[in-house]
This record gives structure tokens, C-alpha cells and sequence, in this order.
């Protein structure tokens, strides 16, 4: 297998999906953890309101950093070859993982994951989606490159 590198760009699509998969959530969690609070049920108020704090992080953090990448902590592209994987950051970092690198796919084929160690032993993980890919065959590539790591 020869070096291979890929670029990754902001999946807007995506993050359209996805806030419409968590904004209501989070608002109509919230509503009820406030209609509850109001008649008198505060314990099962409070258990809501921690659900809807948690998808909200949870959202954020996946449309941030996922598909737009905008946090620092975010995977701007992506460098394989034989003996270990290198991913770069926002903040220009670069996580080579080198020890026990393995490659997970969704069965619907729209994203991956990528799990190591880096090289002072930290365990990383990184989730890589269709749509920061050019087109889907630089896509069915990069992951075709990745299954040795399967």
C-alpha cells in the first residue's frame, strides 16, 4: 500500500441533519423538564434537564467538531501508509497512530471510525464522514486504504 493522504472539508449537509436530529430533542426535553419543574415533580425535572444538557453537548460536539470542523481538536486530513496513521489537526497538530490502530465502518457505508494509540500512549479516536470527502470515490479509497487496519 502506498502513502495515501486526504483533505477533508466541512460536511454542511451533514451538520443540517444532524441538528435537525438533536435541536428538537434537546428543546422539547428541556420544555418538559420545565413543565415538570412547575408541577411540583423537580426529581424527574432534574433527570430531564440533564438529558437535554447532555444531547446538547453531545450535538454540539458532533457538529463542531465532526462535520464542520471548527474546534481545534478537529481531524483536517488524514495520511496512511503501512505503518501507521496520521491524522492532522485544526490547530496543526499531527496524531500519528502507530499502535494498535484499528478501523471501524458503518454498515450503511456514510462513516468510520479510526482508534489507536498515538505515540506517547494516549488512545485517540477520530470519526470520519462521507461528506468531508471530495466525492464518494476518493471516499470508497480512503476507507479501501484503511481496511489493513481492519
Amino acid at each position: 500500500m502506498a502513502k495515501s493522504e486526504y483533505n477533508l472539508a466541512p460536511d454542511r449537509r451533514g451538520a443540517a441533519w444532524d441538528a435537525l436530529l438533536y435541536l428538537p430533542v434537546v428543546i422539547l426535553l428541556g420544555a418538559y423538564a420545565l413543565v415538570l419543574w412547575y408541577q411540583n415533580n423537580q426529581a424527574f425535572a432534574y433527570l430531564l434537564m440533564f438529558l437535554a444538557c447532555f444531547m446538547g453537548f453531545i450535538g454540539g460536539n458532533r457538529i463542531l467538531s465532526g462535520r464542520l470542523m471548527l474546534l481545534p481538536s478537529a481531524p483536517v486530513a488524514l495520511s496512511v501508509s503501512k505503518q501507521h496513521v496520521t491524522v492532522r489537526l485544526r490547530n496543526n497538530d499531527r496524531v500519528s497512530l502507530v499502535k494498535e490502530v484499528r478501523f471501524f465502518s458503518d454498515y450503511a457505508g456514510k462513516s468510520f471510525g479510526l482508534t489507536g494509540l498515538d505515540m506517547s500512549g494516549k488512545k485517540r479516536q477520530y470519526v470520519f464522514h462521507r461528506g468531508q470527502f471530495e466525492s464518494p470515490a476518493i471516499y470508497e479509497d480512503a476507507m479501501s486504504s484503511l481496511r489493513v487496519y481492519k
